[in-house]
């Protein structure tokens, strides 16, 4: 393992070090996203683990870190509500099945060319569906039965957590929620530069934990089973039958293809934080779908690259894959030795943490940067983020992806002709956009209006593409104009020389030029 790791001294003692934190940061993230999954807590320490020390091992992103992601926290709940826990984990067996057949087909580039506007979308509509529906399990309350009534009903869980009725401890919990929330941000803004490896959650829910165990505080706090061999939850051969069901594998394609899209992205992030070897994304995809098999046999929560794991293993220092080994080892150590630890955290404090991470998903940076470029790819945004948070995660994905294509097609279908009378004897005739054979009955009838006694000068100098089929009808109308005695100046060099470039693009770089 030494070698396949490259080891030495140095790295070694870096990886350690990251991996403390990186388990740090994890620990509580597990639980969480799994509460807010609607699953046991144990599911996402399963996912931690195996996505520690499998995924770990296998990945084609050194320096990243998988595990339960909360960006697929909306979709296991919606899950779980519609087939149940039980069908959990065949639905993510038969999602990393796809994923690894996805991978071993050189299939994990396809992903990277998901069109930004979406991903935002995408993260943001996430955002809001977590903020809201952990608002309520902060404040000891149950999510409502979708993200809009989630959203809509914040107010109430406010009032639950101010003046308590029936002698309910919804104040507590929300005071506790609160706290968490305090303390995290003033330990990021304020903590003393020796102590920020320290994370920032791990800092504010221990605290609220020993507050909640001083006082004794009559709030729900995490349940563990003493045995998390016990707790697992086998996918038995009766539970893996009800993939024969439609709706179920269609399901399973669906992860498939949101975890797929999240690990790539975050594994493209990573590679921007640091100079070490870049990412072998067939090898990532085919590794996460390896580790998703194995969470699906066990019962486990869904896994995913994940950012906020994976920034701070290049933080602290990480050097190799060893790291994120090494902290799917702790997570191990901990629920295995000491689970009764894991008992004292209140469920508030964990809810806490993901209605800041919802908060930190809607990233408004996000809105600027599409903006950079055109108001299209944030209309696709929002339009996203709306379906998301009043339909679901696939539905909002598929519009977004739907009006890519649109947008996409509109951007090689578009041609545009400029006319310009410059002299009592020229015609300036201007074409931009895309001169494609969809545009050619436009081209034909605008060329035939031509006046007949003026010299011509096509002009070719703001077209991004042009066909064959088009190229094909100016050579024909230039010489038929030609025998009638007719002036034409075509810039044929600069025209072809396009035509060259353009062609010479593979189609995803070609789509890309045309879509800037």
């Amino acid at each position: 393992m030494g070698r396949h790791l490259n080891l030495n001294r140095g790295d070694f003692a870096k990886d350690f070090l990251a991996s403390i934190v990186v388990f740090l940061v994890a620990l509580p993230l597990c639980m969480g996203i799994a509460i807010a999954s609607g699953a046991p807590p144990v599911t996402g320490l399963v996912t931690g683990i195996i996505g520690g020390i499998v995924v770990g091992l296998l990945a084609g992103s050194p320096l990243q870190v998988s595990g339960p992601a909360a960006g697929l926290a909306v979709i296991v709940y919606e899950l779980i509500q519609t087939h149940g826990i039980g069908m959990l984990g065949p639905i993510v067996l038969l999602a990393g099945a796809i994923q690894l057949a996805a991978g071993l087909c050189r299939a994990g580039q396809l992903f990277r060319a998901i069109s930004p506007s979406v991903i935002y979308g995408m993260l943001a509509g996430i955002g809001v569906l977590i903020f809201a529906g952990q608002f309520h399990v902060m404040v000891d309350d149950k999510p409502k039965g979708s993200g809009l009534l989630n959203l809509i009903s914040i107010p109430e869980a406010i009032y639950k957590g101010v003046f308590p009725l029936d002698g309910s401890s919804h104040h507590l919990a929300a005071f506790l929620g609160v706290l968490t929330i305090t303390i995290l941000l003033a330990w990021n803004k304020f903590a003393p530069a020796k102590l920020k490896l320290i994370p920032g959650a791990v800092v504010a829910v221990g605290l609220a934990s020993a507050l909640a165990g001083i006082w004794k505080l009559p709030v729900q706090y995490i349940q563990i089973p003493e045995n998390l061999w016990q707790a697992i939850q086998w996918s038995t051969p009766d539970k893996l039958a009800g993939l024969l069901n439609t709706d179920v594998a269609l399901a399973a394609f669906a992860l498939a293809f949101v975890a797929s899209a999240e690990s790539l992205l975050s594994a493209n992030a990573v590679d921007q934080m640091h100079d070490g070897p870049r990412t072998n994304y067939d090898r990532e995809m085919a590794a996460q779908g390896m580790g998703n098999m194995l969470c699906g046999a066990l019962g486990g929560l869904p896994m995913t690259g994940v950012i906020v794991r994976s920034s701070a293993n290049v933080t602290a220092g990480a050097a190799t894959r060893l790291s994120a080994v090494l902290h799917g080892v702790w997570l191990l150590v901990l629920v295995a030795a000491v689970p009764f630890v894991l008992k004292l955290v209140p469920t508030s404090s964990l809810a806490a943490l993901l209605v800041y991470t919802g908060y930190k998903l809607v990233n408004p940076a996000n809105i600027r940067r599409l903006l950079k470029y055109d108001k299209l790819p944030v209309a696709v945004y929002a339009v996203t983020v709306v379906m998301i948070v009043v339909t679901n995660l696939l539905t909002g994905i598929l519009v977004g992806l739907g009006l890519s294509l649109v947008k996409l097609l509109y951007a090689f279908s578009h041609m545009g002709i400029r006319i310009e009378r410059t002299s009592a004897h020229r015609v300036d005739f201007h074409l931009y956009g895309s001169a494609t054979f969809m545009r050619l009955p436009k081209l034909a009838d605008e060329l035939e209006k031509l006046p007949t006694d003026k010299e011509i000068h096509v002009h070719f100098h703001d077209l991004d593409y042009i066909d064959h089929a088009c190229l094909e009808a100016l050579s024909n109308w230039e010489q038929q104009r030609v025998k009638k005695g007719g002036r034409v100046a075509i810039e044929f060099d600069e025209l072809m020389q396009k035509f060259r470039q353009m062609n010479a693009l593979s189609p995803v770089a070609a789509g890309e030029a045309l879509a800037r």
